[in-house]
């Protein structure tokens, strides 16, 4: 590992501004620490934002829940007041990784990271989640880019996750046997205005398919999953399932979600 400069930030203004375009924000560190200890990446300086109190939290609104971004997995997991108005989001939380990354492991860290197989992304999809940065306030839809990739602008960081309460909701996934991500992660979420079915681990970007959707929105019921088939030819394929396996996997998870909303 490169030497680097530590710095411990009090609130989002100071961490915003030590930021520079070789800087990186540090609250769990599961995956920064890991690719700086293997040379994946050097960053000149790492802002500590673990100790920013306004980061911190839960807070039930009466159509929403906010989450603070440092908040850790094993919190949301653990949260009465999650488990009480969105169930689904408390079980996706407590499927993520082994008891160590769950209780060091946060939830904008997780969504800032943007990995392929990461399961939170999908119930910011699935929940038509705000995520509410030091800047501005960004919808789910548009947040999440490519791989790897996010609208946060450099020295932008997340303050708060919202997610919309869902009539009925569900996380339903394939898990990778070593590492709990999502070979396919699967979130059905029916809000009053349709079902959103989010997927991630099958393609290089978690993404709401429109398919699914339509057919839940029409009709919220397994049946009428019976006989889709979705087209696999952008879907990941490598030792772990082959495109044609994954779009398989997707349709079948579905109908598991729906059946335990």
């Amino acid at each position: 590992m490169k030497n680097f400069n530590y710095h411990c930030a009090k609130d989002s203004k100071e961490a915003s501004k030590l930021s520079s375009t070789n800087s990186a924000f540090l609250a769990g560190g599961m995956t920064t620490i890991p690719s700086m200890k293997l040379g994946l990446a050097t960053y000149k300086d790492i802002i500590d934002i673990k100790r920013i109190k306004k980061l911190a939290g839960i807070k039930v609104a009466s159509k929403s829940v906010i989450i603070g971004s440092i908040t850790t997995h094993s919190e949301v997991a653990n949260s009465k007041e999650i488990k009480k108005k969105i169930p689904s989001l408390a079980s996706l939380a407590e499927g993520i990784g082994d008891p160590q990354v769950r209780n060091r492991g946060t939830i904008g860290g997780s969504i800032a990271n943007n990995d392929p197989s990461a399961d939170y992304p999908s119930a910011c999809i699935a929940l038509d989640a705000i995520i509410h940065t030091n800047e501005r306030k960004i919808e789910s839809s548009k947040f999440f880019k490519g791989m790897f990739e996010t609208a946060l602008k450099k020295g932008e960081l997340i303050e708060a996750v919202e997610f919309k309460i869902p009539e009925k909701s569900s996380y339903q996934k394939y898990p990778n046997p070593a590492s709990r991500y999502a070979v396919v992660g699967v979130y059905v979420a029916k809000h009053k205005s349709g079902v959103n079915v989010a997927i991630t681990g099958a393609k290089s970007c978690v993404y709401n398919d429109k398919d699914l959707s339509k057919v839940l929105s029409s009709s919220f019921s397994s049946t009428a999953l019976e006989g889709m088939t979705l087209n696999s030819s952008d879907m990941n394929s490598d030792i772990h399932a082959s495109a044609e396996f994954r779009a398989s996997l997707i349709v079948t998870h579905a109908k598991k979600a729906v059946e335990a909303c």
